[in-house]
């Protein structure tokens, strides 16, 4: 089956791509892993003995570099309706986290402890239709954001992965109301003409 060439041009790109090549030589599993660190050391946003949850997690990039700046000691629990490929100190949790079963078993890993950061890098499946796309966006957001309401603990962190446009300063006054912190964020590794931001809560007022 022929590509489409906006698909041949992803896929140039892709492989041109300096961060793709970077996350190759350091052994991360996805270019992603750069824009969270670049968040990371501006924000300071993952220290040692902090428990974690990544939703939407697969392939596990995010989840890779959180493990290795938490240090050894935290949880960190990775979600996704996806497999992804086991991680050393990473527990991996398959299904959707809107589902009571999936919640009950992440209480289960936590034992009680409380969660510091929920963070989201989450994006559609691209129809290439962009309100279609704007608007799965916003419900990924609103997603993790329910999450973050559910189970955050108070003056937790949320990082979440929006793209500009309809719907966006709604979500955006929502998390303000939520905490007392929220910065925007648009990482040197978001592709330049992408309208994805992050969106970073500090303070959960709970």
């Amino acid at each position: 089956m022929a590509r489409s060439k906006s698909s041949n041009r992803w896929m140039q790109e892709h492989f041109d791509d300096e961060y793709v090549k970077m996350a190759q030589v350091q052994g991360y599993r996805s270019r992603a892993v750069f824009k969270l660190k670049e968040i990371n050391e501006k924000d300071n946003l993952i220290k040692n003995g902090m428990n974690i949850v990544d939703l939407g997690a697969a392939p596990g990039g995010w989840s890779q570099l959180a493990r290795q700046l938490m240090g050894k000691s935290g949880q960190l629990i990775a979600l996704d309706i996806l497999p992804i490929e086991p991680l050393e100190g990473v527990t991996t949790i398959l299904g959707d986290f809107r589902e009571e079963s999936v919640l009950n078993a992440l209480y289960v890993e936590l034992a009680g402890a409380p969660i510091h950061l929920i963070m989201s890098d989450m994006a559609p499946n691209m129809s290439g239709n962009k309100a279609t796309d704007q608007a799965r966006s916003i419900y990924l957001g609103e997603l993790a954001l329910d999450m973050a309401k559910t189970v955050l603990a108070k003056q937790g962190t949320f990082l979440v992965k929006l793209f500009q446009g309809e719907g966006f300063e709604a979500f955006h006054k929502e998390v303000q109301a939520a905490f007392t912190q929220v910065i925007i964020r648009k990482p040197k590794a978001s592709r330049p003409r992408s309208n994805e931001v992050y969106i970073l809560a500090k303070g959960y007022r709970a």
